[in-house]
């Protein structure tokens, strides 16, 4: 089993990586791998609505998002990472999801998590923000004990934050309880129903 984790800071090493570096290392405990992507040091241009990938799957810009969505359809589970810039995700983050999203890909019934970094406020905003995406795709969200959040200024300071890297690691305790019971489902011969044809509503008149 793999989870994907997605690095919305411009910073490789930074503190969201901090933060995922965290979950990666509760994962590893339960003998599941994964793989860091950082997206936040790219210059991703948002999602033009053209519907294009509706067709083949993929954005018509072929960069990075493009690249992480044919390692998506590889993943079992995934994290979404983003700093807080002006009390929410990084741009880059946002234009990236909304584009791997709005292509689809193979994302429904795996598990994923949201985790925001920052220096002090913004990080429930960032959080609502980031949920929407996994929310609208049937992803299953995991979940801690605490809002998926860090602080600190630097990578130093977010491993002075006792609590938040609780957090993280609970999250990655989670992630592969569900991963696991995911696995022992579909041994026992338990799969999820495909979705339903879906109507579209227009109250505009």
């Amino acid at each position: 089993m793999k989870v994907l984790m997605i690095n919305g800071s411009p910073h490789p090493h930074g503190c969201t990586y901090t933060a995922l570096k965290e979950i990666a290392g509760e994962l590893e405990r339960y003998g599941i791998e994964s793989e860091i992507v950082t997206v936040g040091n790219q210059v991703i241009a948002g999602c033009i609505g053209c519907r294009a990938c509706s067709k083949t799957g993929r954005c018509f810009r072929d960069d990075i998002v493009n690249e992480v969505l044919d390692k998506a359809d590889e993943a079992d589970g995934f994290i979404f990472g983003s700093p807080v810039h002006f009390a929410s995700p990084s741009g880059a983050m946002i234009s990236f999801m909304d584009r791997m999203f709005y292509a689809g890909g193979t994302f429904a019934h795996k598990p994923a998590s949201v985790i925001v970094s920052a220096r002090r406020a913004g990080t429930t905003a960032s959080l609502d923000a980031l949920l929407k995406y996994p929310m609208y795709m049937e992803m299953p969200v995991i979940s801690a004990h605490y809002w998926n959040m860090v602080h600190g200024n630097s990578p130093e300071d977010v491993m002075k934050d006792e609590e938040g890297l609780h957090t993280m690691r609970t999250i990655g305790k989670n992630m592969a309880w569900i991963l696991q019971c995911i696995e022992a489902g579909k041994q026992a011969g338990i799969e999820p129903e495909k979705m339903l044809d879906k109507p579209w509503t227009n109250f505009i008149r």
